[in-house]
């Protein structure tokens, strides 16, 4: 019978600020928890959500008092959170932390507290970030100190992991590509033959497709079959404006779309800083009627969002995988998507246009996407059962379950590496072909040597956070000790009494 584990994921991006990282921890740990093992997730406190919530199933979360600084990270402190994170451990008997998201201080902060205190790590990373710049180079020293003695890393695509690799000076062998996945019974098009009006919770709602006089399609009827060359055609956007998200690009392009097809119009849901430059640009081009801010839309109400529309543009100027253009593409929608990061690897050619990131370019691409459907050239309506049978969150659940056991011991490292032992020396050593041991050493010494390696300056830096870290660790166990930490009492596990159906589960 496969062990179980006690798991926390830890992140600064949880529920309720949606995002494809929330998403990613609440699907994973609800799929986790389906295979038997108990999960926490800890993140810090948002307004409104403080202390202990329970989720579906059981899922504790933990909303930790912390200084926010920007886009909902918390400010670093490196100590401070130590006391709290380690009753909270203590207290939920967890084995393996599992951290998400390459800007997330509270993330970096209890991977070196969990070695400190003993526990297995496992850290997934979900974005791309550059080499030149000053941030980047904060970050990348940043993720370099935090990954020196993790036990293992999860990237979201081969893109993701190469940059990674670089970015930490990781071996490649202890990085695994498990990507995202979506559900796709929540994102169903509107001609999918479950979704009727008595049982769609949004069909008498006043932006629904069916009584939309833009939306283009009927509840029932394929939308690649319905179009002719004069009905209109609504383009979505959903996506955090922010800068590398490429909302500057789209502000240049929207105009012209708009001007070389007339019977187009655009829906933009989402919230941030360009915000302001969208609305000012609708206001000089006098696109009020063409145009519609929705504003922030719950994760929720995406669907809704979507299926309002025809095509989907993406226009980001980095992207680790993408989550965004697979839900839209299992609601029907034809996907126009810039050329970058791990974007290539997400959908199949026949379900996308792909756009360099430039104005010219995208607005090339979306007139090709537009074409294309007019000339009923894309079968978008079979697009669901498609992406339903790509991904799956219980294959990411099951690889991941394989990433905890190759880490715990559970199975050897030859199966978990993928080499044979015989021709690679004593167990526990360090080579180019095993990469980083599965079973790292907790001792400090071994843990100094691999901070020590993080450059001439910064590594005796880390090794002294490393220090501090542990006398603290020795101060709180006679301060605090774990024998007087209530055990919280455990939410009923569910049995997994049988090995997966690999054709049903989608397990390639």
């Amino acid at each position: 019978m496969a062990p179980t584990y006690n798991i926390a994921m830890v992140s600064d991006f949880f529920y309720p600020q949606p995002g494809g990282i929330e998403s990613h921890i609440y699907q994973l740990s609800t799929k986790l928890m389906d295979r038997g093992h108990k999960v926490i997730i800890i993140t810090h406190a948002y307004e409104g959500r403080t202390g202990v919530r329970y989720l579906t199933n059981g899922l504790k979360v933990y909303h930790v008092p912390s200084l926010v600084m920007y886009r909902s990270a918390t400010f670093p402190t490196v100590f401070s959170a130590f006391p709290v994170f380690r009753n909270i451990v203590l207290r939920e008997q967890i084995n393996i932390v599992h951290g998400h998201g390459s800007l997330s201080n509270l993330c970096h902060e209890a991977i070196l507290h969990a070695r400190t205190m003993g526990l297995r790590t496992v850290f997934t990373d979900h974005s791309l970030f550059g080499f030149a710049d000053a941030a980047s180079i904060l970050a990348n020293k940043l993720l370099k100190f935090s990954l020196s003695d993790v036990d293992h890393v999860i990237c979201v695509s081969h893109t993701c992991k190469e940059n990674t690799v670089l970015r930490a000076s990781l071996d490649p062998l202890m990085v695994s590509v498990i990507p995202n996945a979506v559900v796709a019974e929540n994102f169903r098009p509107l001609s999918h033959p479950e979704v009727t009006s008595t049982t769609s919770p949004t069909s008498t709602s006043p932006n629904h497709p069916s009584t939309h006089p833009t939306s283009g399609f009927g509840s029932s009827v394929p939308p690649a079959r319905q179009l002719g060359p004069h009905d209109p055609i609504t383009i979505v956007v959903i996506s955090r404006l922010f800068y590398n998200k490429g909302t500057d690009l789209l502000t240049a392009a929207i105009p012209r779309i708009l001007e070389n097809h007339p019977n187009t119009r655009f829906i933009i849901a989402g919230s941030g800083p360009k915000a302001i430059d969208l609305e000012q640009m609708i206001e000089q081009n006098v696109l009020q009627d063409r145009v519609e801010m929705l504003g922030p839309v719950r994760h929720e109400e995406v669907r809704d969002v979507m299926v309002r529309g025809h095509i989907y543009l993406h226009p980001s100027l980095t992207e680790a995988f993408g989550t965004v253009i697979v839900e839209a593409a299992s609601c029907g929608l034809y996907v126009v998507c810039t050329q970058v990061g791990g974007i290539p690897e997400v959908l199949p050619s026949h379900m996308t246009v792909f756009a360099k990131p430039e104005e010219d370019d995208l607005v090339a691409a979306t007139g090709k996407a537009i074409a294309a459907l007019r000339a009923g050239k894309v079968r978008t309506e079979l697009f669901h059962e498609q992406v339903k049978s790509m991904y799956s969150w219980t294959n990411v659940a099951l690889r991941t379950e394989r990433v905890y056991n190759g880490i715990s011991g559970a199975i050897s490292e030859g199966e978990f590496y993928g080499y044979d032992s015989t021709t690679t020396g004593n167990k526990g050593s360090w080579s180019a072909t095993r990469g980083r041991s599965g079973v790292q050493s907790f001792a400090l010494i071994d843990r100094l040597k691999r901070y020590y390696g993080c450059g001439i300056w910064a590594g005796k830096l880390f090794c002294l956070c490393v220090i501090v870290d542990y006398l603290l660790f020795l101060l709180l166990e006679m301060v605090w000790p774990r024998e007087k930490i209530d055990i919280c009492p455990e939410w009923p596990r569910k049995m997994v009494g049988k090995e997966p159906n690999n054709r049903r589960d989608g397990i390639r």
